[in-house]
């Protein structure tokens, strides 16, 4: 089973290219180019992992990822033009689990995708055997 990727990214044309490098590595990937829009596809139909731009009209990638956070626990990793540690910082300080700078070989941000969502089921069969 594919593992389903919600990418929220304003620019349409980087959406396309980065969709086609990670269906080439068998990820389902779905674009939203609005922060207002990936937060309800969150909630409509919650994804295995959010891959989410910072710099976006409106609302921001911090806003959206704290927006996500208080009712999902969905791995988030920020894809960012952004490399200052300020910024880094604020990312994960507001609920990102990761934080990749653009441009990121394709290899590597499959690698992190998969991890990501390997934790998170790991802890989900954990909680299940728990119970």
């Amino acid at each position: 089973m594919a593992i389903e990727i919600l990418l929220i990214d304003d620019d349409p044309d980087f959406s396309i290219m980065l969709r086609t490098l990670l269906r080439g590595r068998d990820f389902q990937v779905r674009a939203v180019y609005t922060g207002e829009d990936g937060i309800q596809a969150c909630r409509d139909n919650p994804p295995d992992v959010v891959v989410l731009d910072l710099l976006m009209p409106n609302i921001d990638g911090w806003d959206v990822c704290e927006r996500i956070r208080t009712f999902s626990d969905v791995p988030i990793i920020i894809l960012s033009a952004l490399g200052a540690p300020a910024s880094v910082a604020r990312a994960l300080d507001a609920g990102a689990d990761d934080y990749l700078i653009k441009p990121v070989h394709a290899s590597l941000l499959a690698s992190r995708l998969n991890a990501l969502v390997r934790r998170r089921l790991l802890v989900d069969v954990e909680s299940v055997q728990v119970a």
